[in-house]
């Protein structure tokens, strides 16, 4: 049997005290809890692209990532479980001559191999020749770009809702390279808006999306990044454990606790305007929360709770 093995994720009811009008109705998909290591989105997106591989012959995986990568985690892990052999071109050429995070170093457990390039190659990762002179040295090799995001990619995130989440007004999903939320809005009813949170400010992402869908029910927002992409303070660190002691759900600290926080934020002053039954999809990627307590430690700072 294969790993992709028929699922669904179970929607649970929040209660936010920091939410005091009752009209709300607040869920959160647990796609977190699709696989302890696959989890969320990674498991969507890899599933038909893992598929395509091994009908078109390939005997291996190569993607792309930076250094604490959700992503190459997921495709190490799937690699092995489905005999494929694994190999990531990580942003940072330093990297190479200092020891792996834990990240890399689980990768590296699955039996994924490294090449680290500067960021300035790093950037290429996307332009036609330099992709083509990736098949003519890996031939037996099948290319995921990074986050997974490709027609595969989008039709497993066109998975994540079922027909039972026609319930909710409003669909809110974090965005990094585009490919959930436009998986997300292509299986959306018409008469839902779907919102997406970008971990990037002014990430350009609605061209991603567009090259995907042709609906118009969504909306971006990328303007509360917390200091950068993968940063955070003490408003996020003390809001997250606030989270999980009402609810006992870890959301991870740079897609999913930026999201919540925006939606409250926008709740909290009047400036929500899309509905009150609300569906927030958790994406996973909580292996970064280990890394990110290790920078605050360092830091004499608070850390996260789960």
């Amino acid at each position: 049997m294969s790993f992709f093995e028929k699922i669904k994720s179970v929607n649970q009811q929040i209660i936010l005290p920091i939410l005091n009008d009752g009209d709300f109705k607040i869920y959160i998909k647990r796609e977190d809890q699709i696989h302890p290591i696959v989890s969320g989105n990674k498991f969507r997106k890899l599933k038909y692209n893992v598929k395509e591989a091994k009908d078109s012959n390939k005997d291996s995986l190569i993607t792309f990532g930076g250094a604490y990568s959700n992503h190459l985690l997921a495709t190490a892990y799937v690699g092995k479980k489905e005999n494929l052999k694994t190999l990531a071109f990580v942003r940072g050429e330093e990297l190479k001559n200092i020891n792996y995070n834990s990240t890399l170093q689980k990768c590296n457990d699955f039996g994924m191999k490294f090449i680290f390039i500067s960021r300035d190659d790093y950037r290429k990762r996307n332009e036609i020749d330099y992709i083509n002179s990736i098949k003519n040295e890996f031939k037996d090799s099948y290319i995921i770009p990074e986050g997974g995001t490709n027609e595969f990619g989008v039709l497993g995130c066109e998975e994540i809702l079922s027909i039972d989440d026609s319930f909710f007004d409003v669909i809110c999903c974090p965005v990094g390279s585009g490919g959930t939320i436009a998986g997300i809005i292509k299986s959306s009813n018409d008469s839902q808006k779907v919102l997406g949170f970008s971990a990037l400010k002014g990430s350009g992402i609605n061209n991603v999306i567009t090259k995907f869908t042709e609906k118009e029910n969504w909306k971006i927002f990328d303007d509360d990044i917390f200091g950068g992409y993968a940063k955070i303070d003490s408003r996020l660190v003390d809001f997250m454990n606030e989270f999980f002691k009402n609810t006992g759900i870890v959301l991870d600290p740079i897609y999913n606790s930026k999201m919540v926080f925006k939606i409250t934020k926008l709740i909290k002053s009047d400036q929500w305007e899309f509905g009150k039954k609300i569906l927030l999809i958790n994406t996973g990627g909580l292996q970064s929360v280990k890394e990110m307590n290790i920078k605050l430690k360092n830091k004499g700072c608070d850390i996260i709770k789960y």
